[in-house]
């Protein structure tokens, strides 16, 4: 996670100095992107639950801050607003499960309490008349937390608004930081999951609803960046069904898989709407293949690998992820089987709906708008170029150690 957060942060900082290079408040742009990388790495190096709380609130309060970046815009202060409250009720939760953990356990550190839950996995306790499960309680209440930031059905309306602050910020929210927070915290947290089979179900049901009602969603955009947003939205819906089906390797396999084309595919719109004088709706673009072939590569290999067309980093997780949920023989996995199909095949089609509109259809635009499309400076290429190579060679080159049989990387 350390070698994703810095990596991805890197080339959105590198890429951010040409993308931002005309805007008057640069310097603020890059102490937001340099403190919400921070917030990030304090979250994932924790080893008590505080520290990640403060990581965790910490990365929401740098959302909040880039999605309002440009605080004049009216919408991009209401999406702010907005990510910042329906993160409030995940963070509630969460709340109510660390204190909960500490009511029990005494402490916060991760080891101690993984250590004494067989210990305790009978115990119950009394709240709000009734008496519960302490593992259940805590474990869901964890979970409802992780629902606030990985944007699962229900907690999911502040994703696509996020689309509000300047792209490299939504790269970043996207792919590296933000939204992988949630799924890290569950695969962290795993132990206490473990022993409670029903909140297990309880995951895998609304990680497959997520990643199909995302999809379907995702049909209906016309903004470039929100199609892409939803299938963020739909990519983490596969990664919590496979941490609800117990296999918590496979599901970080996702995560880190997904953040490099993810990452690439937010990187090239933002080049596409630099160069279309920020234009984002995909119904007034068209022909632009001819003249940004660069870009056109780029976005075809990120929506490629996104579909998990074969041999492509995307396809050996999320392939991974579809033959765990078939090999399950239980209603959970069945469910999330055929969800999880549906979604792939609904991703197929907007992704080749985004790259058609986009790239190969005639022209729809302003005349004006296309006599100044250039393609990106050496900046905002050297990191395309990176996120490239790793979302067609990464996924082959690292499978082997994080799902291969008998891999020792989990002990």
């Amino acid at each position: 996670m350390c070698v994703l957060v810095t990596f991805i942060s890197l080339l959105v900082h590198i890429y951010s100095t040409s993308y931002m290079s005309h805007d008057p408040h640069q310097s603020r742009f890059m102490s937001y992107l340099s403190l919400f990388t921070f917030f990030m790495l304090m979250l994932v190096n924790s080893d008590n639950f505080l520290q990640l709380f403060f990581g965790w609130e910490g990365v929401g309060l740098c959302s909040y801050l880039l999605i309002n970046f440009w605080f004049t815009r009216l919408q991009a202060n209401k999406s702010a607003i907005k990510a910042m409250i329906i993160n409030r009720i995940g963070d509630l939760a969460l709340t109510l499960g660390i204190l909960s953990i500490f009511v029990v356990f005494k402490t916060l550190n991760f080891v101690v309490v993984f250590s004494l839950l067989p210990y305790v996995s009978n115990y119950t306790f009394f709240f709000f008349n009734v008496d519960f499960n302490i593992v259940v309680f805590t474990s869901l209440f964890l979970f409802l937390g992780a629902m606030g930031k990985s944007a699962q059905i229900g907690l999911h309306t502040w994703l696509p608004d996020a689309m509000e602050g300047p792209t490299p910020v939504s790269a970043l929210i996207h792919a590296a930081t933000m939204v992988t927070a949630g799924i890290f915290m569950i695969i962290r947290c795993s132990p206490i999951y473990e022993y409670s089979n029903v909140i297990l179900f309880y995951i895998t049901f609304v990680g497959a609803l997520t990643s199909f009602f995302a999809g379907v969603t995702g049909i209906f955009q016309n903004d470039l960046k929100k199609i892409i947003a939803f299938s963020t939205c739909s990519q983490l819906g596969y990664m919590t069904f496979a941490c609800g089906l117990s296999h918590y390797s496979v599901a970080l396999f996702h995560v880190l898989n997904h953040a490099y084309f993810k990452a690439l595919l937010f990187l090239s719109a933002g080049s596409i709407i630099h160069s279309l004088s920020d234009e984002q709706d995909i119904r007034r673009m068209g022909g632009l293949q001819r003249i940004l072939p660069f870009t056109y590569l780029m976005i075809s290999i990120g929506s490629l690998a996104l579909m998990g067309f074969p041999f492509l980093t995307g396809f050996y997780s999320k392939d991974a992820i579809l033959e765990i949920a078939y090999a399950k023989y239980n209603f959970a996995g069945v469910f999330s089987f055929w969800l999880g199909i549906f979604s792939a095949s609904i991703t197929a089609f907007y992704s080749i709906k985004l790259l058609y509109l986009a790239f190969l259809s005639n022209p729809n635009g302003f005349k004006h708008s296309f006599q100044l499309v250039y393609e990106p400076f050496l900046s905002m290429i050297l990191p395309l170029a990176l996120l490239s190579f790793c979302s067609v060679f990464l996924g082959f080159l690292s499978k082997d150690l994080f799902i291969g049989i008998g891999t020792p990387f989990w002990k």
